[in-house]
């Protein structure tokens, strides 16, 4: 059975060992020093129970694959098959009949106050404190589509933000067509939510696709939904907070800087500014927060299941016999791809790597290797790259390209976006289509051989 709300996955991760609560004062601005430790020392999720609000604070839900796989109640083996299959088969999702638990406490109007929240300035070089895992509901203003997205929230003061939202992404482009016919936007930022939902934001799809649909699919069974207070958008019933607002398009803010998934400062640039219209949540409700910056950080691990996922569909549908891909957490996620395959005919592996290239992820290195290498393993890969390339044949460098977002090291971070360009690199890790080449020097049915000296070790 699918997580019932975000309360449930919590129980689990306490139940697994995942979980930690501290039961101890620690202030918010101390929040990001926790957690660089507790990355340090096993990666658990952490509780700050006593912040000084009246809000438990939990981090740290998507800190390490081992707690995706939990959240998608799978394992290595079956995780890649569970998401393609949900992809396949989306589930519409559903309306709560009567008060949903999410509107259990509304505040309005004046009594909006945003600093009553558990919202952490990470770091002293943060632009102020910063709503990290907080999901973005808002809908295409012409097809009525809505769309759930991760997005960066800046507290200006009680009742108002910023945010940073990329023009090419869909939260973005429902905000520039929102300006284009004179209507005001109107959204909700959710906070506690099955983790499933912080997943789907990820998932590489086109812009009219219906994300409660993809969720439903993810989750196996239909995301129940109900109205907002102020806002024509819908959100998940059993929702923690649920925060409403509107942006005012003519106003701006210098909003950041914040440590991105890149590992790097983004320097601060002129944001829209949103008012508070409501504020709701459950009774006794947990709020979350979430480090970003140098890899890893949960918001890599975040992307990584779904990219890998979505990446495997749209690829294998022209190259059938792709077998595995991951692309690296440590290099954040998009920038870093490796595909294994089985070459039908010589040169594919090229046609491979410049697919990939041309890609939204918009990779920066793309590696192609032989089905019998681990795409996982860093030491796998490295003993392909080192011993199936010779750089002079196997290498290609593609220049002039579209640069992936917020990368430092791109030719001129001043110009635009749409005018900043980058680089990829390809490199065709196979042994060579139809030749002879050495054998592998291994040794055969080590897995079958019984040591039961070595258990557990």
């Amino acid at each position: 059975m699918p997580y019932q709300d975000f309360r449930q996955f919590l129980d689990v991760l306490r139940q697994q060992g995942e979980l930690i609560d501290i039961d101890r004062p620690v202030a918010l601005t101390d929040v990001g020093k926790a957690l660089k430790q507790a990355y340090q020392k096993g990666r658990p999720a952490v509780s700050f129970n006593y912040n000084s609000t009246e809000f438990p604070l939990v981090c740290g839900l998507y800190s390490d694959r081992n707690k995706a796989l939990l959240a998608f109640q799978s394992d290595e083996k079956s995780i890649m098959q569970k998401v393609l299959d949900g992809l396949d088969n989306p589930i519409k999702p559903v309306m709560v009949n009567g008060a949903a638990p999410c509107h259990e406490v509304v505040i309005q109007e004046e009594d909006i106050d945003l600093y009553s929240l558990p919202i952490p300035t990470y770091s002293p070089k943060d632009g102020g404190p910063y709503i990290t895992p907080g999901i973005v509901v808002s809908k295409d203003p012409e097809t009525g589509v809505p769309d759930i997205g991760h997005y960066r929230f800046l507290i200006l003061s009680k009742n108002t933000v910023s945010f940073s939202a990329q023009p090419f992404h869909r939260f973005g482009k429902n905000l520039a067509k929102c300006q284009k016919m004179g209507v005001k936007p109107r959204a909700a930022l959710i906070i506690g939510v099955d983790p499933i939902l912080a997943y789907t934001c990820q998932v590489q799809v086109h812009d009219q696709t219906n994300d409660w649909e993809v969720a439903g699919g993810l989750r196996g069974a239909p995301i129940e939904l109900t109205k907002c207070k102020t806002c024509d958008i819908e959100v998940p019933a059993t929702s923690e907070f649920v925060i409403e607002f509107e942006v005012d398009m003519d106003k701006t803010v210098m909003e950041g800087p914040l440590g991105e998934y890149t590992g790097y400062y983004t320097p601060a640039s002129l944001k829209p500014v949103a008012k508070i219209t409501a504020i709701t949540h459950r009774k006794k409700p947990i709020f979350q927060g979430l480090l970003t910056g140098k890899p890893i950080t949960e918001n890599h691990i975040l992307k990584q299941i779904p990219f890998e996922a979505s990446f495997l569909k749209t690829l294998k549908r022209q190259f059938p016999t792709i077998d595995q891909i991951s692309v690296r957490a440590s290099a954040g996620v998009s920038f870093y791809v490796v595909i294994s395959m089985n070459q039908r005919f010589a040169g594919e592996a090229r046609q491979v790597i410049l697919s990939a290239m041309s890609s939204n992820i918009r990779p920066k290195w793309v590696i192609i290797v032989d089905p019998d290498i681990d795409v996982h393993s860093s030491s796998d890969v490295e003993w392909a790259m080192a011993f199936r390339t010779q750089p002079q044949k196997d290498v290609i460098i593609v220049d002039q390209i579209p640069a992936g977002p917020s990368d430092p090291s791109i030719d001129d971070p001043t110009k635009p976006r749409p005018f900043r360009t980058a680089s990829s690199i390809g490199i065709d890790a196979t042994r060579p289509y139809g030749k002879p080449f050495s054998e592998v020097a291994d040794v055969p049915g080590w897995e079958d051989f019984e040591m039961p000296e070595l258990d557990g070790r």
